[in-house]
């Protein structure tokens, strides 16, 4: 047992170094694993782990968390449903889609609305739904998943991401949140909602129209990106789940409280995608001080926004 343990810890050593050693340069490296309170990528398609950074590290998962929620509500077949709005189910904080007491919608509409726009109405839409108007069922449901799926430091407390001094300890970390992904990925209906850029919907009964546009930058800008998941809280800071696939090469990477998120993770798939743009001296630039320092004040005046 402990020669087997030296062994992981070996490997994970070798996993953390390999994509400094075979894409980046180590200022490069470096410069990503200051940026990021813990990371993880693979490539699917030759299950090779090829950076890692405190993997293992819990963290607050944010909307990262409603990749689960999805799941559930994608695998109970019971998209085609309707579901009536309940004060419950909007009484929580920004993200909205604006959804109304007593208006009505199909499940698949509400599944979309949270992924697309990580709309937290909609999340917790599903879960007092699908918990049969109890949330705190649809969390256990949430966790048996996890724990069936192999996420062994995981709890969820609530459907949407919300940090844990307001709903309980709600926790994840990279390589369990790559693991749910990876579960996730094997599901056509749900990479098709990953990849959607916009979501157009309306009320059954009322008609209201309704609009959930995508917080993933990569996929107006990268023609390689197909998905999957942003996140956002004041505590657990920007999260993302992006995948880009490229000839023989699928990637997935995980980013956990990650100051320049979309500058970094560009950096990555140039890096291990060539020609994901036209020009490759664009992958290492750095984002400037003054645009960090811009964007940093304005998220603590929106401190109370989850996405």
């Amino acid at each position: 047992m402990t020669q087997k343990i030296l062994s992981l810890i070996c490997g994970a050593c070798i996993i953390t170094s390999s994509l400094s050693a075979t894409y980046l340069d180590k200022e490069t490296a470096d410069r990503i694993k200051r940026n990021t309170d813990s990371i993880i990528a693979k490539d699917l398609n030759s299950k090779q782990l090829i950076f890692a950074k405190d993997e293992q590290k819990i963290n607050q998962p944010a909307s990262l968390t409603k990749i689960m929620t999805a799941m559930l509500a994608i695998e109970s077949g019971r998209m085609n449903d309707v579901v009536t709005i309940t004060r419950e189910m909007i009484q929580v904080e920004p993200t909205k889609a604006g959804l109304r007491v007593g208006e009505r919608f199909y499940l698949r509409d509400l599944v979309k609305a949270a992924m697309v726009m990580s709309a937290n109405d909609a999340a917790m839409s599903i879960g007092v739904y699908l918990g049969d108007g109890d949330v705190d069922k649809f969390v256990g449901m949430m966790n048996r998943k996890a724990k069936a799926i192999g996420m062994k430091n995981t709890n969820f407390t609530n459907p949407c991401g919300f940090d844990s001094s307001n709903f309980g300890h709600h926790y994840s970390t990279a390589l369990d949140l790559l693991t749910l992904s990876e579960y996730a990925i094997k599901n056509n209906a749900f990479n098709d909602m990953a990849k959607l850029k916009r979501h157009d919907f309306q009320a059954v009964n009322t008609k209201r129209k309704y609009a959930a546009y995508t917080h993933n930058k990569l996929l107006n800008n990268y023609k390689y990106a197909v998905g999957i998941k942003t996140g956002y809280t004041q505590k657990a800071g920007p999260c993302l789940i992006a995948r880009a696939k490229k000839d023989n090469k699928d990637i997935l990477v995980v980013m956990l409280n990650s100051e320049h998120r979309w500058n970094d993770i560009k950096t990555i798939f140039e890096d291990v995608l060539p020609d994901l743009t036209e020009t490759k001296s664009s992958s290492h630039k750095v984002i400037s001080h003054s645009k960090s320092t811009k964007k940093t004040a304005s998220t603590k005046r929106k401190a109370h926004k989850i996405a």
